[in-house]
């Protein structure tokens, strides 16, 4: 005899809403659906079940811990059913109308400008929308599944990547700090100076990557925001070679002459978070930034 499911899928939606929310009135409003309706739902889904999955407690909705099993699994199976029906959206289409392709600020982006100009003949009107992530922010992309090719340097755990290319940072500074005279310096004496450094667009950034052992620190956005700063004259940063060089040439900014590590090095890499239901476009894109970096 087949095997006939005791729940559905809005059931777990559901669940998935009240927990996430942080009560059945807020999910209600979030779903645009009646109170008693969820309080129904998540009652008889606990009821053909023969789990308890929700306590109420005072007037939030907490999960037990058979509830908490149960939902972290439901999630796997909601999200396997969003991915196959995006799967038949995207055969049904033959060609995505849009590709995100979400890029490591540290990525030298002309790369991408070169496979983006061959991809435009063929890419048969598709809208194409480029993203600068840094640190755990591109992290987030991925897991989150938020784009659809990603260019990383970290590779979250689970997924598989094809190697671009190598980013090096350099520790520099304006030509009128007094770091740029001097013939040598050590980390320790580093750590007493302003560092500039690159905001994470996590939305809970982990500062754990990268040289942040400097008490004092400003923020910016971007790697121009950076450099305008030390023109003035004010703090340090690391910043990648390809921003850099023409700056070094010039003497505008200095290297700073550490004594140990005089370098970091950010290994480039491309990945698609949902390979399963990749569009055709964007395999092509794939394949066009490969063949870039082969060159």
């Amino acid at each position: 005899m087949p095997y006939r499911p005791k729940s559905t899928l809005e059931q777990w939606r559901i669940l998935q809403a009240v927990v996430d929310a942080g009560g059945y009135a807020q999910a209600a409003e979030l779903l645009n659906k009646s109170q008693s309706s969820l309080n129904h739902a998540v009652a008889k889904l606990q009821t053909q079940l023969g789990v308890e999955l929700l306590e109420v407690i005072g007037r939030k909705a907490q999960l037990t811990a058979a509830g908490e099993v149960m939902l972290r699994r439901s999630r796997i199976l909601t999200q396997q059913i969003e991915d196959l029906e995006l799967l038949a959206d995207n055969l049904d289409k033959g060609w995505e109308p849009e590709i995100r392709i979400a890029t490591e600020l540290a990525y030298p982006k002309h790369y991408l400008y070169q496979a983006l100009q061959q991809f435009y003949p063929m890419s048969r009107g598709s809208r194409v929308q480029i993203i600068d992530t840094v640190l755990t922010g591109t992290s987030e992309i991925i897991t989150q599944k938020k784009a659809d090719l990603v260019i990383t340097g970290m590779v979250p755990k689970g997924y598989l990547s094809e190697p671009l290319s190598i980013t090096r940072f350099i520790p520099v500074v304006g030509a009128t700090h007094p770091l740029a005279q001097l013939p040598s310096l050590d980390q320790n004496e580093l750590s007493q100076q302003l560092q500039i450094v690159i905001r994470d667009t996590a939305v809970k950034p982990q500062e754990h990557i990268g040289w942040l052992k400097a008490e004092q620190r400003w923020t910016v956005n971007n790697f121009d925001e950076a450099v305008d700063i030390l023109l003035l004259g004010l703090g340090f940063c690391w910043l990648p070679d390809f921003v850099v060089a023409p700056l070094l040439a010039d003497k505008t900014l200095f290297r700073l002459p550490l004594q140990q590590s005089t370098e970091r090095f950010a290994p480039m890499s491309l990945l698609a978070p949902q390979e399963e239901s990749l569009g055709p476009g964007s395999r092509q894109l794939r394949q066009l930034l490969l063949a870039v970096h082969q060159k």
